[in-house]
């Protein structure tokens, strides 16, 4: 064999060594295939988790799926956590589930009024009459910080008619989702109240894995970090296409008129690279706004005084300035 020969077939070994090598990955979401996990399909589509050692499989979540669960029991990684709520009530529960990022800096979840109707402030809605659940943690917080009242609630069904047909009522959604559905339905642009905006400090499309994987696997930990984190700064800010076609493959409802509202929502609002990550990079946590959502969420009577909330994530990974070249200067 020539030495043209050797090279070749070390370099063949080593290619087919570092395809051998690749950690298979299961990541769950949360919900049905959509923009808000673009980062995810990106990094899947465009080779990224590849680059990082990974072969990942996203699974998707939906109406009848348990992700969560299959996180807690070893069939799956990593899991997109929708709030550092599930994370607080992992580690009441004494379940070893530990959150590593944080790829959405605000959470979603907004009200919606009608314009021109006297709603247009937050301060304004204490009284509407309200489509929201009742049960949601959100609301209580909102009766906390804002005065809001359990007596003006009306049964949501995920159903805009009812709002659109009341100009005096509101709505709670999401603010990638809900407001285009009106939009498209109800022919008018409504007024958005992002609770993130208003003091609701969770992060949201968390990354949750198990303790033993950080403790005992650290490094592939972190390059699923990184490679989800880069993901998010090609699609927010590349060519995403490649990733829309797997989202719409995974989900055939989802349209691209949708996937592109979304996107122009979560770069309007800075769902995602606002605030801290504009320093340290995507997925920044810190301890200061953990505990301050901590705290609001003790105050509302959702979370239980003295849980050790310090068991529900850790900075090991995030907050390194990974992927800050990639954001359009």
């Amino acid at each position: 064999m020539n030495k043209f020969s050797v090279m070749v077939a070390g370099g063949m070994t080593f290619v087919a060594s570092a395809a051998l090598a690749a950690d298979k990955v299961s990541f769950g979401t949360n919900w049905l295939a959509e923009a808000e996990h673009g980062g995810y399909y990106q990094a899947v589509a465009d080779g990224t988790y590849a680059k990082y050692g990974l072969d990942v499989t996203i699974v998707q979540g939906g109406p009848q799926a348990a992700n969560a669960i299959l996180l807690a029991s070893g069939k799956i990684d990593f899991y997109m956590g929708s709030s550092l709520l599930e994370a607080f009530d992992a580690a009441k529960q004494n379940i070893p589930l530990v959150a590593v990022a944080a790829h959405f800096q605000k959470d979603p979840q907004m009200f919606m009024s009608h314009p021109g109707v006297g709603l247009d402030k937050l301060e304004d809605l204490t009284k509407a009459p309200a489509f929201v659940a009742k049960s949601h943690p959100f609301f209580d917080w909102l009766v906390s910080a804002y005065g809001f009242s359990e007596d003006y609630i009306k049964p949501y069904t995920f159903n805009p008619q009812p709002f659109i047909a009341d100009p005096k009522s509101i709505q709670q959604g999401y603010i990638t989702s809900e407001p285009y559905s009106v939009e498209k339905e109800g022919h008018f642009k409504p007024n958005i109240f992002l609770f993130a905006d208003h003091g609701y400090s969770t992060y949201a499309t968390t990354v949750e894995t198990r303790a033993e994987l950080v403790s005992g696997k650290p490094d592939m930990v972190q390059r699923f970090v990184d490679a989800s984190t880069i993901g998010w700064y090609h699609y927010l800010y590349g060519d995403n296409k490649a990733a829309n076609d797997m989202i719409k493959k995974d989900n055939p409802e989802m349209t691209d008129d949708q996937i592109a509202f979304s996107i122009g929502k979560m770069k309007e609002y800075g769902l995602v690279d606002s605030g801290d990550t504009l320093k340290v990079g995507i997925g920044a946590m810190t301890d200061e706004r953990i505990k301050d959502f901590y705290d609001a969420m003790v105050k509302a009577k959702v979370v239980d005084v003295g849980v050790d909330y310090k068991k529900a994530y850790t900075l090991q990974f995030v907050n390194k300035g990974v992927g800050l070249d990639l954001r359009p200067k």
